[in-house]
């Protein structure tokens, strides 16, 4: 987060899984660095009190379980209250997308959902995975990684957004990620490989 400020007025303030906040040493050097908690409420304060820009990783914990070595998913969906926020704060949403940071992993998933579950009930990940030399929890693979940004989705102030509106803006938010995937993916070298909101 604090790193944004070398490039902008605004601070970026990143989320993280509010179970992380908890963890005593942990949560001061999160807090201390200028994480929150990943909770409408605490986005809602960051943008409209503190006047300040949120940075989310929008799949969360739920995307950490849709592994694909054939395309890549995003669980994106379901994920209408980021939209609510922004339209309640009238903030933009810039979509970003990460190349190459799902093949630096082996995310194991087992087939009854039941660390997904667990995951959502501890409010943190339980995904066992695998990094370079195929270690348990080992060094992630080297693997080139290329962040893109996406035009901003302009997003009006409204204090009670209609569920039509909602929708609406939802569907412009996958619209660009799908579009800044299909733009950027052939240089770094997925021509194939395709994006499926799940």
């Amino acid at each position: 987060p604090m790193w944004s400020k070398l490039f902008n007025d605004t601070l970026c303030r990143w989320t993280c899984a509010p179970v992380l906040l908890s963890i005593p040493i942990i949560s001061i050097f999160l807090r201390n660095i200028g994480y929150i908690p990943a909770k409408s409420s605490s986005i809602v304060e960051t943008l409209t009190k503190k006047e300040q820009n949120v940075g989310i990783i929008l799949d969360g914990i739920a995307g950490m379980f849709q592994q694909s070595s054939k395309e890549e998913k995003a669980y994106l969906k379901k994920r209408l209250g980021i939209i609510k926020i922004a339209l309640r704060s009238g903030a933009p949403i810039v979509p970003v997308y990460g190349f190459g940071h799902t093949d630096m992993y082996t995310v194991v998933v087992d087939p009854l959902g039941i660390l997904e579950k667990l995951s959502h009930m501890l409010g943190a990940s339980l995904t066992p995975f695998f990094g370079r030399w195929m270690w348990f929890l080992g060094p992630p693979r080297r693997t080139p990684i290329s962040v893109v940004f996406g035009e901003p989705i302009v997003c009006p102030k409204v204090e009670e957004p209609t569920k039509e509106m909602i929708v609406e803006y939802h569907q412009k938010m996958l619209d660009a990620y799908e579009n800044l995937f299909e733009t950027h993916k052939e240089a770094y070298g997925w021509k194939d490989k395709k994006l499926r909101f799940v």
